[in-house]
């Protein structure tokens, strides 16, 4: 790789690391060629950008960025691949999915709206993280709950809350 080579893989990886907020890392080094062709295809049809990256490269473009990316430096040895995704556990469920017939790719890292997860272990837990709009829908569908109790019980209950106020009223004269 040549030097220009270098500093513009940099350039991409630094808008990559901007533009998205969830990104992992994971060591896919003894798939088959095949096996990665595989896994690519369901990334991509998930809407999952997998890249392959040295890295030193890696480092450089999360130093530009500056400090809130030192707990991902430990992850960066040895064969890395890059998930990035706009859903924080999209790529969780890819790699669960993938796993059931493979042993990799193994995740060493995910870094998900600046909270680090490290270990193949923790797989299970970050498919399981909600996503914004998820969470969004579910504080919705709470907040609409109670009043949609209410109106239930007056329309229902319409006579007999009209009994109740109409003996209140009259135990009072």
């Amino acid at each position: 790789m040549t030097r220009e080579e270098k500093v513009a893989e940099v350039a991409t990886l630094k808008s990559k690391f901007e533009a998205s907020n969830n990104f992992y890392i994971t060591d896919s080094s003894a798939l088959s060629v095949a096996d990665i062709s595989e896994f690519r295809g369901l990334c991509h049809e998930k809407g999952i950008e997998f890249r392959v990256a040295k890295n030193t490269l890696i480092k450089k473009a999360l130093d530009s960025l500056g400090d809130g990316y030192v707990d991902v430096y430990p992850a960066l040895s040895g064969p890395t691949a890059l998930m990035f995704s706009e859903t924080g556990n999209l790529p969780a469920k890819v790699l669960q999915e993938f796993r059931k017939t493979h042993e990799k790719p193994v995740l060493k890292l995910a870094y998900i709206d600046t909270a680090v997860y490290e270990g193949d272990d923790n797989i299970d837990a970050l498919s399981k993280i909600k996503s914004k709009e998820e969470l969004v829908g579910d504080i919705l569908g709470l907040l609409q709950s109670p009043a949609k109790n209410v109106i239930s019980a007056l329309q229902s209950g319409g006579d007999t809350i009209a009994g109740i106020v109409k003996t209140l009223s009259e135990r009072s004269e």
